[in-house]
């Protein structure tokens, strides 16, 4: 069959990377793509919102399973208009993709399951927000209902920060109409982990763990990202937590969202706090996380095809899903300046150097091509993805790529995957 992948970023081609490697796919194509998509897949020029035009294309070329990576389009019922035609595609539904959509919504399917979360109230009032975070502790969450691109998310340490994050928000409309409404939560304590679940509308099965790095500074200081690295296994959640997430989180949720008319089917991602009163669900994406996918794909064995079209099917139940025993590590390379302004066009040299690395992987995230030149073309540049033995061996394989890469201002951090150091 022939693919279509959606996105463009490092997600997209870990995905592309993957589907590669089934003996089910005869071509893939990725809509718009990037320098790094264009050496597996052929790149058409239509974004990822535009969706006529990839229904368009995906009729004309007979596409026999669409892939959706980022989460505007699904969250613009990209699924339902696919599905409309009789296209095969995965991702979750407009009404699903809420999940992510609208943390409001998140917030409410979980406390209506039974969902272990933060504490909150919900504001569409500018003036009572500021009211509210006076009356309150800090540190204190400050949260743009729908979509900001990983950056709707502010944590306020003091209480001038926390209301600097309501004039973001809702004065100076910093995420336009994400911020029409916001949630403020209490600050959770502890560490962060990604559980991500393949869902076929009643059934799930959930992926090997994973930790996300969103601060862009080492030590998770300063302002969040859309990611910095990540590392699979996350050994702060052992098998007895991998049960209660099942059971807490993934099953209430399933069963709510099937309650509701919504069933979910694709990939639904928690992300976690583990404090020390036990687990508690910070947000849901309604897709592969970015970094998260440049870790797990790499460990998984199974045809990525035959889990997905499962999915899409309901009969995930019948399927047996096999990961590697290896451990995997990514880290991200920015352009200067991210997550604020930062300059495009720079020459990228090494990454063939870093890929001669054995059980290296370079993904790329915001490239494109001039001529035989790859340049940086976004915020977050590459993924340096390797795999080891162990997360130590992990480490040094993906540091030791990195070293070879080089741009103009090119910003790392430099402690990806150092939490999972202190369980061993």
């Amino acid at each position: 069959m022939e693919v279509l992948v959606i996105g463009s970023g490092g997600r997209e081609h870990a995905l592309v990377w993957k589907i590669a490697q089934s003996s089910k796919v005869s071509k893939i194509y990725c809509a718009p793509g990037n320098a790094g998509i264009s050496q597996k897949a052929e790149c058409v020029p239509i974004k990822a919102e535009n969706i006529p035009e990839l229904i368009r294309f995906a009729e004309e070329k007979e596409i026999g399973l669409t892939v959706v990576g980022p989460e505007v389009p699904l969250t613009k019922g990209i699924v339902d208009e696919f599905e409309k035609r009789n296209l095969r595609v995965f991702g979750p539904s407009k009404q699903a993709s809420r999940l992510e959509g609208s943390k409001v919504f998140a917030k409410e399917i979980m406390l209506e399951a039974g969902v272990p979360t933060g504490k909150c109230e919900i504001f569409e009032d500018h003036n009572k927000a500021t009211q509210y975070i006076k009356s309150q502790p800090v540190p204190i969450v400050v949260k743009a209902d729908g979509l900001a691109a990983g950056k709707g998310v502010i944590v306020a340490k003091t209480k001038e920060e926390a209301l600097e994050a309501v004039e973001l928000i809702m004065g100076k409309r910093a995420f336009g109409k994400a911020g029409d409404r916001i949630m403020i939560e209490e600050c959770l304590v502890g560490e962060e982990a990604s559980i991500l679940a393949f869902c076929d509308g009643e059934n799930f099965i959930s992926m090997v763990t994973s930790q996300d790095h969103k601060a862009i500074h080492d030590g998770d200081k300063g302002s969040n990202t859309g990611g910095m690295g990540a590392y699979s296994p996350a050994p702060v959640i052992n098998e007895h937590m991998m049960e209660t997430i099942s059971l807490q989180v993934f099953q209430p949720i399933m069963n709510k969202m099937k309650e509701k008319g919504m069933p979910y089917k694709g990939v639904l991602y928690a992300g976690l706090m583990i404090t020390e009163s036990g687990l508690k669900v910070l947000e849901f994406n309604a897709r592969f996380g970015d970094p998260e996918t440049q870790v797990i794909l790499p460990r998984l064995k199974t045809d990525l095809i035959d889990i997905m079209e499962s999915c899409i099917d309901g009969k995930l139940n019948e399927t047996n899903i096999e990961w590697e025993n290896e451990a995997a590590v990514c880290v991200v390379i920015a352009s200067g300046g991210y997550p604020g302004n930062y300059k495009k066009g720079e020459l990228i040299t090494g990454i063939k150097e870093a890929e001669a690395i054995e059980d290296v992987i370079v993904f790329h995230a915001g490239t494109s091509l001039e001529g035989e030149n790859i340049l940086t073309f976004g915020g977050r540049v590459l993924g340096v993805t390797s795999l080891g033995a162990n997360i130590e061996q992990a480490i040094d394989k993906a540091y030791g790529a990195v070293g070879k890469i080089h741009f103009n201002k090119m910003y790392f951090r430099n402690d990806i995957a150092d939490k999972a150091l202190k369980y061993l």
